[in-house]
C-alpha cells in the first residue's frame, strides 16, 4: 500500500487548493462512477467531468480505438496529461471528477492526485456484479473481455482503490442514495 495515496485522500488542503474545489470518484469499471458523478454534481451544483470522456473528446477516438491503435502504455500517457489539465481546472471551478478504472495504477497519477489535496471516494461492488454491468453495457470495454482476467485485474486494483478517503458499497443501492451518501461525507469532511 502506498502511504502517499493514503495521505492524498484525506480531506486536507495542499498547494493552495481548498477542500471545496472537488472530489474524485474512483473504482473499477462498471462501478457507476459516471452515473453517480453526474447525479452528485447536480446535487452539489458543481461541474461534472469524466476523465475517459475528456480523453475521447481530446483524441477524437473512443478509448477502445486508442487501446487498439496505440496500446495501453500510450493511453496511460494521454490519461496522465488529461488528468493534469483537469486538476488545474478544478482549482477554479468546483468539480466532481470520475476517473477511469485504471487511472490509479500509474504512480505518477497517484502522485498528481496527492498533490491536488482533493479527496477520492471509492465506489465498490462485488466483482461479479461489476462483470455483469460491463457485459450489459452498450460501450465496449477493452479490459472486460475475459471474466477470469477481469477478476484478477479487479483484485490487483482493489488495493489502490481502498486507499481512498471513503469507500461506498454500491450494492443494491439507488443511485440517488449513493450520491446523497457522498454529499453527506463531503459535508462532514468540510466541517472538520
Amino acid at each position: 500500500m502506498c502511504p502517499e495515496w493514503r495521505r492524498m485522500t484525506r480531506p486536507t488542503t495542499a498547494r493552495g487548493l481548498n477542500r471545496s474545489t472537488g472530489v474524485f470518484l474512483v473504482g473499477f469499471m462498471g462501478s457507476g462512477k459516471t452515473t453517480v458523478g453526474e447525479l452528485l454534481s447536480r446535487r452539489l451544483g458543481w461541474r461534472f467531468e469524466d476523465l475517459d470522456r475528456r480523453i475521447e473528446s481530446w483524441q477524437g477516438s473512443p478509448i477502445p480505438t486508442i487501446f487498439n491503435n496505440h496500446g495501453e502504455a500510450r493511453f496511460r500517457q494521454i490519461e496522465h496529461e488529461a488528468l493534469l489539465q483537469l486538476i488545474r481546472e478544478m482549482a477554479s471551478e468546483p468539480t466532481v471528477a470520475a476517473l477511469g478504472g485504471g487511472t490509479l495504477v500509474q504512480p505518477e497519477n497517484r502522485s498528481t492526485l496527492e498533490e491536488s489535496g482533493l479527496p477520492a471516494i471509492f465506489l465498490d461492488a462485488p466483482v461479479g456484479d461489476l462483470w455483469e454491468r460491463c457485459q450489459s453495457a452498450e460501450e465496449e470495454r477493452p479490459l472486460a473481455r475475459d471474466k477470469n482476467q477481469f477478476q484478477q485485474l479487479y483484485a490487483a486494483r482493489q488495493k489502490l482503490y481502498l486507499e481512498a478517503a471513503a469507500t461506498i458499497d454500491t450494492t443494491g443501492k439507488d443511485l440517488d442514495a449513493i450520491a446523497a451518501e457522498i454529499a453527506s461525507w463531503l459535508a462532514l469532511a468540510q466541517a472538520r
